[in-house]
């Protein structure tokens, strides 16, 4: 591991005025320190933000969640107004890492975990993503739990968060404290499709602090659900965040994002589209995962996940109609 030096921060604007190129923030570590043990991260300063006051979850007026930044996943999924008001990221947040890592890692750093791909955990291994430039083995080498929507030629990594899949769907927005003020940032435009820059996982500028998250009401019956190769600790095959509104038999809202299928969490608009307005029948459910399915482009090795996608959207939707019925 390269040395490094280890600072706290005080407050937002002392994390902002340490910051240069080469600079780390820190929150859990859970995902930073094994990347740096690896030697894909080689920080020259850790500037630890985990205690500043982010660390509280707070109810809005209006039924909006505020999450701070230093929440640990843990504490996220444990709150009682979480779980009873949304759900759905309570249970995605519970079916990723272990209690162990859970405890630690915090929720700023759950959005900014990178991806798990063997290629970039790999120092000794070329990776457009590490290495710009150097190539993307995975595509001719071993992909089978890698992306089939939205990659490019440079990158079919996978982004690994459940959390953020949940938060997509609920229409969530990272706020983010930068040297030029505060903004919110859509949850959905947070993470970023490879394109021919796949370094870049995020929308976020050099410095630019996670503060917290700002969750909407939701007001209907929401499930995550995740298929994965092993019962615990193990990234998603394909998951699902699904929210369903049915009055009278037709669906009035949906929320649909994917996992373990892109880049990025992926939203899935066109299913939710097809959707709008149609009967909460299974066959209505097939044809929007179709539409939403349509543009997938699987590798050699892992076309099985078009077919498992299909039919996770069509059992979770089953499932939420029956509980709104």
């Amino acid at each position: 591991m390269r040395p490094f030096t280890y600072e706290r921060a005080t407050s937002v604007e002392d994390a902002l005025a340490r910051h240069d190129g080469e600079t780390y923030y820190l929150g859990g570590g859970t995902n930073l320190v094994d990347l740096m043990r690896l030697g894909v991260e080689t920080p020259s300063r850790l500037v630890d933000v985990a205690h500043l006051p982010h660390d509280r979850i707070q109810l809005t007026p209006d039924g909006s969640l505020v999450i701070g930044a230093a929440v640990s996943n843990s504490a996220l999924a444990a709150d009682r107004t979480v779980r009873e008001s949304h759900p759905v990221l309570a249970q995605a947040v519970l079916t990723g890492a272990s209690g162990q890592i859970r405890n630690l890692a915090t929720v700023g750093g759950n959005l900014l975990q990178r991806t798990r791909c063997s290629y970039f955990q790999d120092a000794d291994k070329p990776c457009n993503k590490r290495n710009p430039g150097s190539g993307c083995p995975a595509r001719e080498g071993e992909h089978h739990n890698l992306a089939i929507l939205g990659h490019s030629e440079a990158c079919v990594a996978t982004h690994p968060s459940d959390m953020a899949v949940a938060l997509v769907a609920l229409n969530a927005s990272v706020r983010v404290q930068g040297r030029a003020g505060e903004k919110a940032i859509p949850m959905e435009e947070f993470h970023r499709l490879p394109g021919d820059e796949p370094e870049r996982d995020t929308v976020l500028e050099p410095g630019d602090l996670v503060t917290a998250i700002e969750v909407p009401p939701l007001g209907m019956p929401s499930k995550y659900r995740k298929v994965r190769e092993r019962a615990s600790f193990a990234f998603a095959l394909v998951s699902i965040a699904a929210a369903l509104e049915v009055d009278g038999g037709v669906v009035r809202d949906v929320r649909l994002a994917l996992g373990g299928v892109a880049h990025k969490p992926w939203r899935a608009r066109r299913a939710e589209e097809a959707l709008l307005g149609s009967a909460a029948t299974r066959e209505s459910f097939a044809i929007a995962a179709e539409a939403e399915l349509a543009g997938a482009e699987p590798l050699r090795d892992n076309a099985y996940k078009v077919p498992l996608a299909r039919n996770l959207i069509i059992q979770t939707l089953a499932e939420l109609g029956e509980a709104t019925a």
